[in-house]
């Protein structure tokens, strides 16, 4: 097995410091507006994309949460009139999960407010350039 050098090491730990800044600075600008949290804009945005119900597993695989995270944010989500649960009528045992018009509304409120915090916590710090070669980086990792 190959060790990582220092380099690489010192590089993951700033890749987990960094995702853990720039995810708590928008959660903590979501809830110092009033919105839900980012979950759930997630959730949101990939019900409003895909234009028809979804089952919570396609759910799960277009957020990369644990099952038991997409059932509690879809139970919630429905809870809050932004979602509608329902019966997969292909298949009696999965649940479908779909955008309501509430559940639009908050997202477009949620987004000013999101933006913002991604322009604080990258955008500020980096120039267009640094964003998008940092981008095509990340880019190279995630595909590995």
């Amino acid at each position: 097995m190959t060790k990582p050098d220092e380099q690489t090491v010192a590089a993951w730990a700033m890749l987990l410091r960094a995702h853990r800044a720039a995810y708590e600075g928008v959660e903590a600008a979501l809830k110092a507006a009033g919105m839900p949290p980012l979950a759930w804009y997630d959730a949101l945005l990939e019900l409003r994309k895909a234009r028809a119900p979804l089952r919570l597993q396609a759910l799960e695989a277009r957020l990369l949460l644990p099952q038991y995270n997409i059932s509690r944010i879809a139970d919630r989500l429905a809870d809050a009139g932004y979602a509608e649960k329902s019966v997969d009528p292909a298949d009696g045992r999965g649940r479908m999960l779909a955008i309501t018009r509430q559940g639009r509304g908050v997202l477009k409120r949620m987004w000013p407010v999101y933006a913002g915090a991604i322009e604080a916590q990258m955008g500020a710090h980096l120039t267009p350039a640094e964003a998008a070669r940092l981008a095509a980086l990340l880019a190279r990792i995630a595909g590995a």
